[in-house]
């Protein structure tokens, strides 16, 4: 049987948008209030699995290390909770200086690598974003997509809803 799993945004569903790159991990302010929702999805065994977007490591405006350590905080907050953070997946190109990559959103690189290295079925899974790229991407793996505001909490009905929806 195959696996299922939410597949997040990270800037402005799990953390603090702040619409610029975030350079530092003392400007990464995790969501906590996204965590027990997560956790319900978690608990009935869906994989959580971030996709984003880390085009400022093109830009040299961070550091991979400095990614790890703002995803290994991301990673803390979750455990916790009891709930776990499977992977994150992020993309290190720009468009202005990189060469062209298939893993940029709103190309589904990231979630096809994801969708084959964890055995998950997209029919069963699902892509939160807060940018219409998210739920592009998503929807090009052939997973549903669900775009929230930035920083809005995560409603586990509607979520559940969109799941249950063709």
């Amino acid at each position: 049987m195959k696996n299922k799993a939410i597949f997040l945004d990270r800037d402005g569903v799990l953390n603090h948008e702040i619409y610029d790159y975030i350079c530092r991990k003392e400007d990464f302010k995790i969501l906590d209030y996204q965590i027990p929702v997560l956790k319900r999805f978690y608990d009935e065994g869906y994989l959580l699995i971030v996709i984003t977007n880390q085009g400022g490591i093109a830009l040299r405006r961070y550091t991979e290390e400095i990614l790890a350590e703002m995803h290994g905080m991301l990673f803390a907050a979750f455990e916790a909770q009891g709930a776990k953070i499977t992977k994150a997946y992020h993309c290190p190109h720009h468009p202005t200086v990189s060469e062209p990559c298939q893993c940029r959103k709103p190309l589904s690189g990231m979630i096809l690598e994801a969708l084959e290295a964890y055995d998950i079925d997209p029919n069963l899974s699902i892509m939160i974003g807060d940018k219409p790229r998210d739920v592009v991407a998503a929807e090009g793996a052939g997973v549903k997509g669900i775009l929230i505001e930035p920083d809005e909490q995560l409603d586990y009905d509607r979520i559940k809803e969109r799941l249950e929806r063709d």
